[in-house]
């Protein structure tokens, strides 16, 4: 029997993710996959996404059935059983024969012939078989201890609960905020005219998007219904999906003159910036040249000069009064998008990371105007990466001194911004902290450094 095209893609892909450190959320909308019809790119973003998701689970299950261990199965035979498995779990929609025939069908083509018989025997045994899912077991066992430990039980739960849905799509539209009325993130649907251009939400109703006010900014919108990335606005980068969290690190940053934006890729948060900051020079950095390219195709204002280079070691002088560090971080807040990061992760990865993100953020310190401002942030749960960076920095760097976030977060507040109305819960002493789970948004820390 033929594979259908979104099990063939989706094979396809995680088989890719797996050998060449992809990422999943680029593979679904390469050009690649556009002429799927909207049915099967639903099914293959289900199929990916729910594999990466539940893998670990997934694993489980077929060890406890297979007479081969899954260090020694090849890995398109463990893709296709992965595949079989989370259809045969999960999705009820799906007859269970077709996700059981199709995976031996994808093992043949796959040239994997010998294996079919065991793929179809694993499979019809977890048919059968009583199932319970845990949240917590489709996770890493060191990542759960460590938040587990960090955070207490109760949180660690609710992390990985997030982690396991897909999360709510984002987008931002810039335009003043609505006036100071809506709480915790629960303003009426009369605000949402106010809050964004007439024309563009009329445009995206007229496309069959439904949006919903955010739940942390009066900018941001959910999306209930309709496929944003299908619509003009989207293709012609007037709409931005971002998380809250992301957006609200970059209101941070402030106003000023001249600003920097250390690691930019992919620019979600250098476009709020140079549209916050319409008369400023902005310089966005970059390690990647092809990071870099896509990066000047969404930010197009024309103050905003795109740089490939290493922030550790800029290649021009001069200070500027407001810098963005958003350093690369192992991304721990940010699994329910991108669920394949926890398969990668390593315990050791944290000291590298912490050295690369702390000569990153003396890098910028060292181009600060006095009187100016860092805003230094990642979407990392993990202290090493977040608090000891800062501390460290601070450290070597006496005429720095720590701005606690809370002063801005009421600021917004009270600008009519912010509207998530216990900005206490946000924050964790002097920094910015969202928690999946906890908070509606991803997981982000961010912590304001001023200069004397």
């Amino acid at each position: 029997m033929p594979v259908s095209l979104a099990r063939a893609a989706a094979f396809e892909i995680l088989l890719r993710i797996e050998t060449t450190q992809a990422y999943a959320s680029e593979l679904l909308h390469s050009s690649r996959f556009a002429k799927l019809s909207p049915a099967d790119h639903g099914l293959l973003t289900e199929l990916v996404m729910g594999v990466l998701r539940w893998r670990g689970v997934l694993d489980k299950k077929i060890a406890a059935f297979s007479s081969q261990s899954l260090t020694k199965l090849d890995l398109e035979v463990l893709t296709a059983l992965r595949l079989g498995v989370y259809q045969v779990l999960f999705l009820d929609r799906v007859p269970k024969h077709s996700a059981v025939n199709e995976s031996v069908e994808l093992v043949k083509s796959a040239h994997k012939r010998s294996a079919a018989g065991l793929v179809n025997a694993v499979l019809r045994k977890i048919e059968r078989a009583p199932s319970h899912l845990d949240d917590r077991s489709a996770h890493p066992d060191w990542l759960v201890e460590r938040w587990t430990r960090i955070y207490g039980s109760e949180i660690a739960s609710k992390i990985c609960e997030y982690n396991q849905s897909a999360p709510e799509i984002t987008v931002r539209v810039g335009s003043p905020p609505p006036s100071k009325s809506a709480k915790g993130g629960a303003s009426s649907m009369s605000n949402l005219g106010t809050a964004a251009p007439t024309c563009l939400t009329d445009e995206l109703r007229d496309e069959g998007i439904q949006l919903e006010p955010g739940n942390l900014l009066s900018t941001a919108f959910r999306v209930r219904s309709g496929d944003t990335m299908r619509t003009k606005a989207f293709r012609e980068r007037r709409l931005i999906i971002q998380d809250e969290a992301s957006q609200l690190v970059a209101l941070l940053v402030g106003t000023g003159d001249n600003i920097l934006d250390c690691c930019a890729a992919p620019g979600g948060k250098t476009r709020i910036m140079a549209e916050r900051n319409p008369q400023a020079m902005v310089v966005a950095m970059d390690l990647h040249p092809r990071r870099a390219r896509l990066l000047r195709k969404l930010v197009t204002a024309r103050d905003v000069h795109v740089v490939a280079a290493d922030a550790r070691n800029m290649p021009f002088g001069g200070n500027f009064d407001r810098v963005l560090v958003d350093a690369p971080c192992l991304g721990t807040g940010t699994l329910a998008r991108n669920p394949e990061i926890k398969w990668r992760l390593k315990p050791e990865d944290l000291p590298r990371l912490r050295k690369y993100q702390t000569e990153i953020l003396l890098s910028a310190m060292h181009h600060l105007a006095p009187a100016g401002r860092i805003v230094y942030s990642t979407c990392s749960l993990e202290p090493e990466e977040n608090s000891e960076v800062v501390e460290i920095a601070l450290a070597a760097n006496p005429s720095f001194r720590l701005v606690n976030c809370r002063d801005e977060l009421q600021k917004f507040q009270a600008s009519g911004e912010v509207t998530w109305e216990h900005i206490d819960s946000l924050l964790s002493g002097p920094y910015l902290r969202t928690i999946p789970g906890a908070h509606p948004c991803d997981g982000f820390f961010a912590t304001i450094i001023a200069r004397e």
